[in-house]
């Protein structure tokens, strides 16, 4: 199982719950998609059980910082991030733009982003699409994160 979340916006309540559903589900990797916004936010993702993959968001302003926060914790990079995990091709972005022309290069079976705080799980053209959806809830006042099962290859959006 793959945790995926994106825009926490340092809501530590609700990231709190996110590291709490990722670890009761086994997830073997964390995927966020952006959005941090402070370094204080990556001190919570140590309590997972998992690595965490993830790409700096238009909000995350002090990347030093965190990427200092991320050592030992697991990658974070500017976007696109590519890598494969558990025999699938992803592809993780904050911007939803770059989504389009990725789909259509048929290069990954999964797409990551987050970005819009609107949260998507659909196959696409052959693609897993997947945005979790805000999980600091500040913008819709609704807190999701997703689970995605690779060897099913279906996630489901879930409210924390």
């Amino acid at each position: 199982m793959i945790g995926i979340l994106s825009d926490t916006h340092d809501n530590l309540t609700r990231v709190r719950e996110a590291i709490r559903l990722f670890n009761d589900a086994g997830c073997d990797l964390i995927i966020h998609a952006g959005d941090f916004v402070a370094p204080f936010t990556v001190d919570e993702l140590r309590n997972l059980r998992a690595p965490v993959k993830a790409v700096f968001g238009n909000c995350d302003g002090e990347k030093a910082g965190l990427a200092k926060a991320f050592e030992g914790l697991g990658e974070i990079r500017a976007a696109p991030f590519k890598f494969s995990h558990a025999g699938l091709r992803f592809l993780v972005c904050h911007l939803d733009t770059r989504v389009g022309r990725n789909l259509a290069s048929k290069a990954y079976d999964v797409i990551v982003f987050g970005h819009t705080h609107k949260p998507l799980a659909e196959r696409r053209d052959g693609v897993f699409l997947v945005n979790p959806g805000e999980a600091g809830g500040w913008l819709r006042g609704k807190s999701t994160v997703a689970l995605l099962d690779p060897a099913a290859r279906t996630a489901e959006i879930i409210t924390l």
